[in-house]
């Protein structure tokens, strides 16, 4: 079983730029089925074999999509997000960096009571092995199995799915969080859809410096979580008040250093990999 995308899922990509139309390349090689492009100005046209739309509410009538993959430039990105909550789209994925904050603040306030999850922005996206990659990540690195991949960081999810397929261990779902102080789908939110998900047996959780999500995420784990976890927390060699990679991994106050990550994994019973390389080692010695 997986989470969020399956082969039944209808995708938009919004933004058809040059990447937005390599990536949505790659997500049809890789299982997904997208149904609709949004493109102002394009809208009559086809890219791929699917048509082109003026905007999502005409894309959402038309062409009917269940999730949308946002490439549009960072200062209309928040913009896009909007108009596929309005359209009731279930599952958004914003790949787009680079997002003002405050642009997001808004972005949360709409999800609250709406029909949409929003995974990123500033992520790699989703992908169910052998059903659908809703994303930018490299699909050949990953194989179906039931492990589930939870991460902050999209370099290091594709570090920690290609240890595990190296080792034989396949992989449920895989989501990419994203780097920024405002996100649309915590570490909590996906523990709880890989809990109650039969097809998930195991699952990795890579952190990093910055903020709260993660001690929040290990606090509830000890009373709400059965499976084995392993973890990681990036950002161990950053001198505190200096931002390293993404918008939230900043140690502000001397809070969110990795110390306290760690040891608040660790007592939550997440057996915590000492380096990026021994991600797969650590999940293998749990199975």
């Amino acid at each position: 079983m997986s989470i969020l995308v399956d082969e039944s899922t209808r995708v938009a990509v919004q933004g058809l730029g040059r990447a937005g139309l390599f990536h949505a390349e790659q997500c049809i090689r890789f299982g997904a089925r997208i149904v609709a492009g949004i493109h102002p100005g394009r809208g009559g046209t086809k890219a791929l074999g699917f048509p082109v739309f003026d905007s999502m509410r005409e894309a959402a009538r038309e062409a009917r999509p269940n999730a949308s993959l946002v490439f549009v430039p960072a200062g209309g990105a928040a913009d896009a997000v909007h108009e596929a909550i309005e359209s009731e789209v279930a599952l958004v994925a914003c790949i787009t960096e680079g997002i003002p904050a405050l642009d997001m603040v808004g972005v949360a306030d709409a999800l609250r009571g709406s029909h949409t999850r929003l995974v990123g922005p500033n992520c790699p996206g989703v992908i169910s092995p052998g059903k659908c990659k809703l994303g930018i990540m490299p699909g050949h690195i990953h194989q179906p199995g039931s492990v589930g991949v939870v991460s902050r960081s999209g370099t290091l999810t594709y570090e920690a799915v290609g240890q595990l397929s190296t080792l034989g261990i396949g992989q449920s779902t895989c989501i990419g969080i994203g780097g920024d102080p405002v996100i649309g789908t915590s570490f909590i939110d996906v523990l709880e859809l890989f809990e109650n998900d039969p097809g998930t047996t195991a699952v990795v959780m890579i952190g990093e410096i910055g903020g709260s999500a993660e001690e929040e995420a290990a606090e509830w784990v000890k009373g709400h979580f059965s499976k084995p976890i392993a973890g990681f927390i990036a950002g161990a060699t950053a001198p505190p008040g200096r931002r390293m990679g993404h918008a939230g991994a900043i140690i502000a106050g001397g809070k969110g250093t990795a110390s306290e990550k760690q040891a608040a994994m660790k007592a939550s019973g997440i057996a915590v990999a000492p380096t990026p390389a021994d991600l797969g080692s650590t999940l293998a010695a749990l199975l």
